[in-house]
């Protein structure tokens, strides 16, 4: 599936771990966000970790600098906590609809943060990451 990619920025490596579960219900790797959206591209998923409420700095980054024109995005994203993701995910959204995306939908989970939320994203995040993949692609 050469025209669909799968962007991720993670720090702790929550994010990663859900972004490599699409990935690997599409048929495809999952690319780190310094790597550019390949011309082909008809569907992308971008996924960040939140920090301070917000995405990652490098995956704001990734958004400002590219041509979204015509792209359908969908956004997934892990947090330590429930405040902040619906936030992080619309901040996300803004800035590509801002460079000419649509986006199709979103997915969030819990992911492990210090002492909290042990074993997050487990089994059934990721087999819901991979169900959202699915629903993505029906709908793009």
């Amino acid at each position: 599936m050469a025209d669909i990619a799968v962007f991720v920025d993670s720090r702790g490596g929550n994010t990663r771990k859900v972004g490599d579960a699409i990935a690997e219900e599409l048929g495809i790797k999952a690319g780190d966000v310094t790597a550019p959206v390949p011309d082909d591209a008809k569907i992308i998923f971008l996924g960040s970790g939140t920090y301070g409420g917000k995405p990652g700095e490098a995956m704001m980054k990734f958004i400002e600098s590219g041509n979204f024109t015509g792209l359908k995005v969908a956004l997934f994203g892990t947090s330590g906590g429930p405040a902040g993701s619906e936030k992080m995910i619309a901040v996300m959204a803004d800035a590509l609809k801002l460079k000419g995306a649509t986006i199709l939908g979103s997915y969030h989970c819990r992911g492990k943060f210090l002492f909290t939320n042990r074993g997050r994203p487990n089994k059934e995040d990721l087999d819901n990451a991979k169900k959202f993949a699915r629903e993505m692609l029906k709908s793009g």
